[in-house]
């Protein structure tokens, strides 16, 4: 009868430790995600989101007249049906950010990186677009003609000229 709760004992000892040791030597199969960042119907004028980290975060008919983005990492953002009149996004980025239906009328986009940005029904109407890269974005044809009359700079980033990204001749 000793034999027996001796052999039953350690194997529950050896199950234990076997348990034990997997789960002490255990790492996370996927990492946390960060923080989502959601301004949808949001009035954001005059906020102040200089070198802040909006990567991936959505701006919905969002109203950031005036706002400051300069050197903000907006990556993958998703921003539509917003007014960014006279924001400040100099030196910001916005590659692969999708910007549909935008009015950028008067804003600061200087040295601004819009690399494979989608920006369709998007208005640039006096936008300062000096060293801004628009490599690879989808920009209507017409709002590409207007900033084209005006583009020039190289962006100190990437080291594309405005006039090469827009495909201007």
């Amino acid at each position: 009868m000793k034999s027996v709760f001796r052999i039953l004992l350690s194997l529950i000892l050896s199950v234990a430790l076997a348990f034990g040791w997997v789960m002490l030597s255990a790492t996370p199969a996927f990492a946390l995600p960060k923080k989502i960042i959601n301004y949808t119907n949001i009035n954001l004028s005059d906020r102040d989101f200089s070198n802040s980290d909006l990567a991936g975060g959505t701006f919905v008919a969002a109203e950031m007249r005036g706002t400051n983005f300069q050197g903000a990492d907006l990556t993958n953002a998703i921003l539509t049906k917003g007014v960014l009149w006279k924001a400040n996004l100099s030196g910001a980025n916005l590659s692969g950010a999708l910007a549909d239906r935008i009015t950028f009328d008067g804003a600061n986009l200087t040295n601004a990186n819009f690399t494979e940005a989608i920006m369709t029904r998007t208005r640039f109407f006096d936008a300062a677009i000096s060293g801004a890269d628009f490599t690879d974005a989808i920009i209507d044809a017409y709002q590409v003609t207007m900033m084209c009359e005006k583009a020039d700079g190289v962006n100190p980033v990437t080291g594309v000229s405005t006039r090469e990204s827009l495909g201007c001749l």
